[in-house]
């Protein structure tokens, strides 16, 4: 942890390194996913429940976290805003960020998810990451 980040934390309570660009998780694709990996799928299951419900979590409308999954059409732009690339899951910040369980950069905070979880949003983001009410290719 860097000084500035040392301070911070004292100070603030958190601090986090940024996540590196890709994971070097090995990302099995003959995961079994949790459910089938349609946005509105991983919306409904996922993000609402753990990223942003209106519960306090992070990214919710009134959260303190840098974007905003408190309805479909707004998470989605957001995690298009670069912090998913359509087709590459290993460079994707959500999936760098989801399977880097243990790291100060890990989402969701406190509680990874599990791996037939992860497996979904890994399938979701290979297949091109369709948008709300679109099917898989």
């Amino acid at each position: 942890m860097g000084r500035m980040c040392l301070v911070a934390a004292l100070l603030v309570g958190a601090c986090s390194d940024p996540p590196p660009a890709c994971t070097t998780v090995a990302i099995d694709p003959t995961c079994a996913p949790l459910y089938t990996p349609t946005f509105d799928e991983v919306y409904t299951r996922t993000i609402r429940v753990g990223c942003g419900s209106t519960r306090g979590s992070c990214h919710s409308a009134n959260g303190d976290g840098k974007m905003n999954l408190s309805n479909p059409a707004t998470a989605y732009a957001s995690l298009l805003d670069g912090r998913v690339t359509p087709g590459d899951p290993t460079c994707s910040e959500m999936i760098v960020r989801t399977h880097g369980i243990g790291e100060d950069y890990q989402m969701p905070p406190g509680g990874a998810l599990g791996a037939s979880e992860r497996c979904v949003l890994v399938k979701w983001v290979a297949a091109g990451a369709p948008g709300p009410g679109e099917p898989l290719p």
